[in-house]
């Protein structure tokens, strides 16, 4: 096959009924993508569904550009953006709700069920009512309710679940085990990783070239992940020489991955509570791979708090144009602390992953 599936943690090769203890990820025939790309450089080379399965609402090629204003105000001259909250439901999400639409078409599922914070819900509704998928979603009660509107309104089924995003997971699988339907589980099915890595594709053909940094929001580190995996895959076919550094930004309260990659030592996060509810989580569920990411990038990490993150969010609507959620934004304010510890250089070149819109989570906003 033209694909198959590694486990990030024991490197085995993945056969159907033998779990194995992380993340699957896929390994393509990368010579074959090197020789098409001199003649055709087309990201969806690296897809691990054929592109004909693909739903017809359009997902990606979204905008990457450099916002003088807000390199200016940073003092920060060669600063990028990638927007991703021009993406259909208005996050990056859908990146891999579309690869997971385009699974279930290939293999005649007519049901997908995920757990999410609100924005990957928000995706697998559009993405299914598009191709005639029954999406079912295991959100916390107190997720947004701009995102729960959202949800419904393309008629997918909801349950909320009392408690976090761990609660909601959780419930998701336990009705997998006893449905017959694909799980799109944040880091749970590879093929999220494989739509979210797109992103990254893009930003490099976008460029030109390979960013010295790309600051990413984190929660479950499945969009570090997906990053890295691009790059990745990129480097293995011959197309680039060496990989951006990745800048993962967590909200303070957590911390999962930051304090694993300055400890070594993996703890669950204590009281996941933030204004930046798409990574508010708990257990992550790409740790180990994220903390892989970090080092093999010469990466970092770093924390923000919500009193960091809100002016953020008002720094990149008044001085980039920029309506970003919460969690967005804390890519600013994590560039921004970055640059005054030094991790960053002033010079470096630099993208910041804005991953969803801010009508997301409307009400999230402080003005005045």
């Amino acid at each position: 096959d033209a694909v198959h599936y590694l486990c990030d943690e024991c490197a085995s090769d993945y056969r159907p009924g033998i779990p194995l203890p992380g993340v699957l990820e896929a390994v393509f025939d990368y010579a074959a993508i090197a020789y098409a790309w001199q003649d055709n450089p087309d990201i969806r080379l690296f897809s691990a569904v054929d592109p004909v399965y693909f739903p017809d609402l359009p997902v990606g090629d979204t905008p990457f550009f450099r916002s003088e204003r807000l390199a200016s105000h940073l003092q920060c001259p060669n600063l990028w953006i990638k927007f991703d909250g021009l993406n259909p439901s208005g996050s990056l999400k859908d990146r891999a709700s579309m690869m997971m639409v385009a699974e279930a078409r290939r293999l005649g599922i007519k049901q997908i069920v995920t757990a999410s914070t609100g924005n990957a819900a928000c995706s697998l509704a559009a993405l299914c009512a598009n191709a005639g998928i029954q999406a079912v979603i295991f959100a916390p009660a107190q997720a947004p309710p701009a995102k729960l509107i959202q949800i419904l309104v393309h008629g997918a089924e909801l349950h909320k679940v009392e408690g976090t995003y761990d609660y909601a997971y959780a419930a998701a699988l336990d009705y997998a085990a006893h449905h017959e339907c694909l799980i799109r589980n944040t880091g749970y099915h590879p093929l999220t990783i494989e739509g979210k890595k797109s992103a990254g594709l893009e930003i490099y053909v976008q460029h030109g070239k390979v960013p010295d940094w790309i600051v990413i929001p984190v929660g479950d580190g499945v969009i570090l992940s997906a990053i890295h995996k691009a790059f990745l895959d990129l480097k293995r076919t011959g197309i680039i020489d060496r990989l951006p550094r990745l800048l993962a930004v967590q909200a303070e309260s957590s911390d999962a991955i930051f304090n694993y990659w300055k400890t070594g030592v993996y703890r669950d996060a204590a009281q996941p509570r933030t204004v930046a509810d798409s990574i508010s989580v708990r257990t992550p569920s790409c740790a180990h791979w994220s903390i892989q990411a970090l080092q093999e990038t010469q990466g970092d990490a770093v924390l923000v708090t919500d009193s960091e993150i809100l002016p953020a969010q008002k720094e990149l609507a008044a001085y980039a144009g920029v309506f970003a959620e919460p969690s967005s934004s804390s890519t600013l304010a994590g560039l921004r602390k970055a640059l005054t510890q030094g991790i960053v250089k002033q010079d470096d070149s630099v993208v910041l992953l804005v991953t969803g819109h801010g009508l997301k989570d409307p009400g999230a906003v402080k003005l005045g």
